[in-house]
């Protein structure tokens, strides 16, 4: 008896079984003829696994964080550090119209604007994103269109939270706008904004299609093209799969206007960010003139997190810059980032951390 095994096909199923293990809560189905995970549940949205490959692996900037940095590496992406631009020249090579990179997890991506146009994609898992005050949650298969002056910051997005940014030239949407030239749309307006700073046209748009298959296909094959260098015809391809993109997307343009319930909890990640130390959720509610709970329940609709969640994960992370940045005692550290108590500031921050803040300490001293 003799057995055939197609190599490619088999390659593919180890690699959907290391990548349902990497999921370990996501319920997936797999098919190896067309290399593809989907969810059984929630949004029709399929993952190509040659695409996830490229995305998944842990960057040097996510092992830098994961080790103990408590930032950006912000000359990665600005001209000058003091400065909140992102600058396209830090990502594109000479001549580039366009590239992508990952998005940086494990960390709160500051507040920025952009020289560039960005288009985010989500490719799994979701990330929430903060544009002019607006809260976006951002699930898988879903789009976000940002122009040059929109204001960006992205909440921690945790390792299965895969999204891929496009940086893009201005001038790279010339094809586009020729493809959609007879349309008055939101999504014109935002290219003609772009390319001539009209500053008519909305700062960003939001494209919940994550069930639209084409849309993905059209998303996809963008990446595949610009992952191949030696593809000839290479820049022309890549504007075209864009203006076809565009075509579609036309009919799913939905604006985001802000609201109070998002204008509150913008208030409240401020204060935890100002007021970390001596925060108090009932003063806070008579600041704000809501109830107590009204702020819980908001901020957990926008963050997925409750507002002591968010508060301890400030705390920690600023008691962590102070363990690897000064040689205040302990005692001192968890005093000053807000817990009196220090037996329960070791506790959390062993649950947290594994070890305990003297051996954390001890640890990045020595690496």
């Amino acid at each position: 008896m003799s057995l055939n095994f197609n190599a490619e096909k088999v390659s593919k199923v180890i690699f959907a079984a290391a990548i349902s293990a990497f999921c370990p809560n996501e319920k997936l189905t797999f098919s190896a003829e067309n290399a593809m995970i989907q969810k059984k549940e929630g949004p029709e949205h399929m993952i190509n696994l040659e695409i996830i490959s490229h995305l998944s692996p842990i960057t040097e900037e996510e092992q830098a964080i994961l080790n103990g940095q408590t930032s950006i590496d912000r000359e990665i992406y600005m001209a000058h550090r003091e400065n909140s631009e992102i600058n396209a020249k830090k990502l594109l090579a000479d001549g580039k119209l366009i590239t992508w990179r990952p998005h940086t997890r494990f960390i709160n991506f500051p507040d920025h604007t952009h020289d560039y146009v960005e288009v985010i994609y989500a490719c799994s898992g979701k990330t929430t994103h903060i544009v002019d005050g607006n809260y976006i949650t951002l699930d898988s298969g879903e789009l976000l269109l940002l122009g040059q002056h929109a204001h960006h910051s992205v909440m921690k997005a945790s390792l299965n939270d895969i999204t891929v940014n496009f940086i893009v030239l201005p001038e790279f949407f010339n094809t586009a706008l020729n493809t959609i030239s007879g349309e008055s749309t939101p999504l014109r307006h935002f290219l003609l904004d772009c390319l001539f700073g009209q500053n008519n046209g909305p700062n960003y748009l939001y494209f919940q299609v994550g069930n639209d298959q084409p849309i993905q296909n059209l998303v996809e094959n963008l990446l595949f093209i610009l992952l191949d260098e030696k593809r000839p015809n290479r820049r022309t391809l890549s504007q075209l799969t864009m203006a076809l993109l565009f075509l579609n997307l036309m009919n799913y343009t939905e604006k985001l206007a802000s609201s109070k319930q998002e204008a509150l909890v913008l208030s409240v990640l401020r204060y935890l960010d100002e007021r970390y130390a001596d925060s108090n959720l009932d003063r806070l509610a008579k600041q704000l003139n809501v109830d107590p709970s009204t702020i819980s329940k908001e901020v957990h609709k926008k963050t997925g997190r409750t507002y002591i969640a968010l508060l301890q994960e400030k705390r920690l992370s600023q008691a962590v810059y102070l363990l690897l940045n000064t040689d205040k005692k302990i005692a001192d550290i968890a005093e000053s980032v807000g817990y009196k108590n220090v037996s329960y500031f070791h506790r959390i921050f062993l649950e947290t951390y594994g070890v305990s803040p003297r051996i954390y300490r001890l640890q990045k001293q020595n690496t």
